[in-house]
């Protein structure tokens, strides 16, 4: 079971200008309580994420999907950004090794799988012609619930352009849309075409979408234990929603209280996740993302402004150890380090003793590599309580589908908890939706603003050429 300790940021271990007091606490309890029910009981239409632990309907779909589709298929590829991509890098990084796409198809469970998240053109270039020998086993799975989202866009249409050129007829059976189920671009071109389509629920926003197809077939394509995610999903959902457990025993709420006094009442408007362990590092991406983009808002439910949202910044045990950790212990004392340990790591290795008796490397001879890694963070943690630096320790007994099931679910409750005590909407994100538009414009999409408005901030006239405004983008 997942266990969430917050002893280092309490005012025994840091102090009470840096930890969290007994009297913080207390006064925090009935918001902390009424934020939980709120999320419980009265339910955002956005909320469908709570839903997803305990859908069937889904996963049924998803995994008979997967088990036609593996049968022929040696390459994956996932065409998506933001929720359509960071949660299935992580999923797969967490539970399948790193070496996945380099192993031969029999140590593989699945197909080779690249995630394209970016309109970057030697990515999706060189990608493609990785798999261009094998375009007859290669599956690609579209993720955009409208279908117009520029950077997959421009990835669907470009793959499309070469399954339809190198297999004829035969390539709709090679695409499989991740969509709205009843309307927008990519659910029209999909029937049109005759792609298997999986459904992107409508009350999920993207970055709380891990346990919707989104990230479910993808995962289950690549042989991950879908039911086993959810079943984690599910037990933890039970644990951070008992409304009769103290509310100090619950994970997300205590999780949610220390990390809203850190960033309100502590001046730590900085929360780094450290993860000491390579698979979870994907966690630490999609972590940024759920918290950036749920928490970071200008206005209050009221209107008012109060910029809020903690920046989370991510960081890597032990590697990070050696490249940050410097200024988290002597740099400005704004941050709240939340680190993930392993109880026990996916495999073992021993050390052995150094050549000619080198008595300086004595103490690691005998040692596993596991127990050294953990006594890194153990020691970096102690290090920052030494300088008044709070953390708490988010444990996995083992990374399973199980535990990465709890950790998502435990993290979207504390996100939708921190909004509430920030009393903003952690579902909408309007900050983004300027960014699109003018993208739109510049590549000569009409819509709410036109070539002519970005030219004239960015240039200081109405005027300007396609070529103008990139190269000026393009040079800032």
């Amino acid at each position: 079971m997942l266990n969430v300790d917050c002893r280092c940021a309490a005012e025994a271990a840091v102090g009470w200008e840096h930890g969290a007091t007994q009297a913080d606490l207390d006064g925090l309890a009935d918001a902390v309580r009424r934020g939980r029910d709120r999320i419980v009981n009265q339910p955002d239409q956005w909320e469908g994420w709570r839903k997803l632990p305990v859908r069937s309907d889904y996963a049924s779909a998803v995994k008979a999907l997967a088990a036609d589709r593996r049968q022929w298929a040696t390459d994956m590829l996932v065409l998506g950004i933001g929720g359509s991509a960071l949660g299935n890098i992580a999923l797969q990084t967490a539970l399948n090794p790193p070496t996945w796409n380099l192993l031969p198809p029999r140590r593989r469970n699945g197909p080779r799988l690249f995630v394209l998240d970016n309109a970057d053109p030697d990515l999706v270039g060189e990608v493609l012609d990785l798999v261009g020998p094998r375009l007859k086993t290669t599956l690609v799975n579209v993720i955009s619930k409208s279908g117009e989202t520029a950077e997959t866009a421009s990835q669907f249409l470009v793959v499309r352009d070469l399954l339809a050129r190198k297999l004829k007829g035969d390539f709709a059976r090679h695409i499989v849309a991740t969509t709205d189920a009843r309307k927008g671009t990519l659910h029209e071109i999909a029937k049109a075409d005759g792609y298997a389509m999986l459904e992107v629920p409508d009350d999920v926003g993207g970055r709380f979408s891990v346990l919707s197809p989104v990230g479910l077939f993808p995962a289950a394509m690549c042989g991950i234990d879908v039911d086993e995610l959810l079943a984690g999903a599910a037990a933890m959902k039970t644990r951070v929603e008992d409304a009769a457990a103290p509310w100090r025993d619950n994970p997300a709420c205590i999780l949610a209280a220390v990390k809203f006094l850190a960033a309100t009442r502590k001046a730590k408007p900085i929360h780094v996740m450290m993860p000491y362990s390579n698979r979870l590092y994907g966690m630490a991406d999609w972590y940024r993302q759920l918290w950036a983009e749920s928490l970071g808002k200008r206005r209050d439910r009221a209107g008012g402004e109060v910029f809020a949202g903690p920046t989370p910044v991510k960081a890597l045990g032990a590697t990070d150890q050696h490249s940050q950790v410097q200024l988290y212990r002597e740099g400005p004392n704004d941050k709240l380090t939340v680190f993930l340990a392993v109880e026990r790591h996916p495999r073992e290795l021993a050390i052995p003793e150094a050549p000619g008796g080198a008595g300086g490397l004595a103490y690691l001879a005998g040692a596993e590599m596991g127990r050294l890694l953990n006594a890194e963070k153990r020691a970096t943690e102690y290090a920052l309580r030494v300088s008044k630096r709070p953390s708490v320790t988010i444990t996995f007994d083992a990374v399973t589908p199980h535990s990465v099931g709890e950790f998502i679910y435990l993290y979207e409750f504390t996100t939708a908890l921190m909004g509430e005590l920030l009393n903003i909407n952690a579902y909408d994100q309007p900050a983004v939706e300027l960014g699109k538009q003018a993208t739109f414009a510049l590549m000569g999409k009409q819509g709410r603003i036109g070539k002519k408005d970005v030219a004239r901030d960015i240039l200081g006239r109405e005027e300007a050429t396609y070529a103008e405004l990139k190269q000026r983008i393009e040079g800032s």
